[in-house]
Parts: structure tokens; sequence; C-alpha cells
């Protein structure tokens, strides 16, 4: 369990934001963020440099009067006219087949990227919610992982430029908030699926349900028996935003504590689909963490946050939407205004 002292939720932040800026706003969680953002009232203006997010993502949002989405690389200069109450910073490749491909990019905007978000944030005096990771646990050997654990990662393995960005990301953050006084929050966000996410992503679930789907054999790395933690996107959001409305600085975890095999995730993905696909071991990636589950004890005593929605329950949402999904590049996509 973690040893930090729970904060209280502040309660002038009982309403929502008035204007947001979400960086990686195209993205699968960032797409998510902004429609909860303009579901609650809040004007949002979102920064993606469509590395690997897509307009598409927000296409349903494209007549919406409180969406401005701007193509921006936020390590590049950056400028949001006007007042800000709230930065979220979610602007990172986050699979390993995008990581992977874009190593100096995944360190840029983790220490760049990170630096300019803080800027604004500190510029317009609002406050600054990190997205950062359970990779930053590494293969952990400590299990489940709370807050205080220091991790247990290779800065120079294939993973480090992922792992080694967002740690770096949450010291910036951290000295920001000592040094300059910004109010700053950091979410460390565990496995999470839903609705969105690429099928060619190289993440587990997406990968499986797309082979389910198509009648191909489901790649199961190794034997299978590694664990993974899986938190429908839904909940998450409601945990990122529950961090935004508070004091809190973090980090926190925010994940479902439900231990899945990845084994048992493959074969889960066959029946909700109801394919004739056969599970096919192959070899494991190098440094593939072992275990993986959040201890949320401070998740839930600081913001009230808990998982809502099980594992069955988000799994069938999830293969409707895949199977419902446009093809990429049909629909009306949000036309940047730069």
């Amino acid at each position: 369990m973690s040893t930090a002292a729970p904060l209280p939720t502040a309660p002038g932040r009982a309403d929502p934001p008035r204007r947001a800026v979400v960086t990686g706003a195209a993205g699968f969680l960032g797409s998510h963020l902004v429609e909860e953002l303009l579901a609650r009232g809040t004007e949002v203006v979102g920064l993606d440099s469509f590395l690997t997010g897509t307009p598409q993502n927000l296409a349903h949002l494209s007549e919406h009067p409180g969406l401005r989405l701007v193509r921006c690389d936020i390590t590049d200069y950056v400028h949001v006219p006007g007042d800000v109450d709230l930065v979220l910073h979610f602007a990172s490749p986050a699979s390993p087949v995008d990581y992977l491909k874009l190593p100096i990019e995944t360190l840029k905007v983790g220490s760049i990227g990170t630096m300019h978000a803080l800027g604004l944030a500190k510029d317009k005096g609002a406050r600054l919610v990190l997205a950062s990771t359970s990779e930053v646990y590494g293969d952990p050997q400590v299990h489940p992982q709370p807050e205080d654990y220091w991790g247990h990662v290779n800065p120079v393995g294939p993973r480090g430029v992922y792992d080694e960005a967002k740690r770096y990301a949450e010291a910036l953050t951290t000295a920001y908030r000592q040094t300059h006084g910004v109010d700053t929050g950091i979410v460390r966000i565990f496995n999470t699926f839903g609705p969105r996410m690429r099928p060619h992503d190289g993440r587990a679930i997406p990968t499986f349900i797309r082979q389910a789907l198509a009648g191909e054999p489901l790649t199961v790395a190794g034997d299978g028996q590694q664990t993974r933690s899986v938190c429908y996107v839904d909940d998450l959001v409601r945990g990122i935003l529950a961090l935004a409305a508070s004091d809190h600085a973090g980090p926190v975890n925010i994940g479902n504590p439900t231990e899945l095999t990845v084994r048992q995730i493959a074969e889960d993905v066959i029946a909700a689909t109801g394919s004739s696909s056969v599970v096919e071991h192959v070899g494991r990636p190098v440094d593939d963490p072992q275990v993986r589950r959040p201890d949320t004890t401070l998740a839930a005593a600081a913001l009230g946050w808990k998982p809502e929605v099980d594992w069955a329950d988000g799994l069938a949402r999830t293969v409707a939407w895949f199977r419902d999904a446009v093809v990429p590049g049909a629909g009306r996509a949000v036309p940047p205004t730069r």
C-alpha cells in the first residue's frame, strides 16, 4: 500500500473547467477525454500532430461549437490564445508498435513536449494533469504496484524509450510544481481498452479482436501466463477527471485491479466474438512484464474512484465497436485549423 497521504478534492473545483487544452486530442484516450469534457460543458482546444492519432476519432463531434482541433506538434512552439483552466497532457505514442518505430519522437514528446505543456499551464495559471503510465514500474518486483514503488526498468532496452520518457516527464512535472508553483497532477495509467483503439496498434486486446473477427489465430506471447489488469476507457476517463478536479499532486494509479492472464484475455475474446480462431503461441518481446496490477487504494481514498465496468461488459462494448467501426478514412473528420 502506498504511504502517501491522500489529499481531499478541492471544493473550489466542484464546477467543471470552463476551457481545457488536451494534447494528443485525436488519440484513443485523448478523444474520449475531449468527448467527456464537452459533455460536461467545458470548451476544448485539442492539439494533435496526427502522428499516431487521427481526426476520425473526433468526427462525431465535428459540429460541436465547443471544440477547436488544431494540428500542432507539442514539441514545437505552442500558443493557445485566451484563458485556460486545465491542461491534459496526453500526447505520446503509447503502443509498442508506435514507440519502437518512433523512439526519438517518443522521447521528445516526453521531455520537450512535457516542458511546453507545463509552460502553457504556468502561463495560464491552469492545472495540468500528466498522463504517465504503469510502464514506469517496468517488469515489477513488487505486486501489486503502489505509487511509492520506484520500479524496475531497463533504460537501454527496447521499451526504455517509452518508460524513461514517462519517468522523466514525471520528474519534470514535479520540478515545475516545486519550483514554479504550477498546479499539477500525475496519473499512472494501467492497461486500458475500448472503442477507437487502432486494430493494428500492437496492443493485445485490439490485436486479439482484429484477429478473431478475421478468423485468424490469436498470437499470444510466450505461454500466456503473464498477467495484465485491463480497465475500460470510460472508467479511466472518470478517474482522470476526478484527479483533475482535485488538488492531488499524485502520482495516482488509475486502472482496474482485476488481474487476467494474457491467455485468458485471448480466450475471452474468442468467446465474445463467436470466432472459430485458435490461440497460437509466439515469442515474448524483450522486457515484457510478467505481472501488472495496480494498487488503487490511493485513488479510492483521495478521489473516491473505483472502476465500474467489468471485463465482460467492456469487452462486449469494444467488440461491438470493432464490428461496426467506420472504415479508416471514411466519414467526416474534424478539420484541423492548421
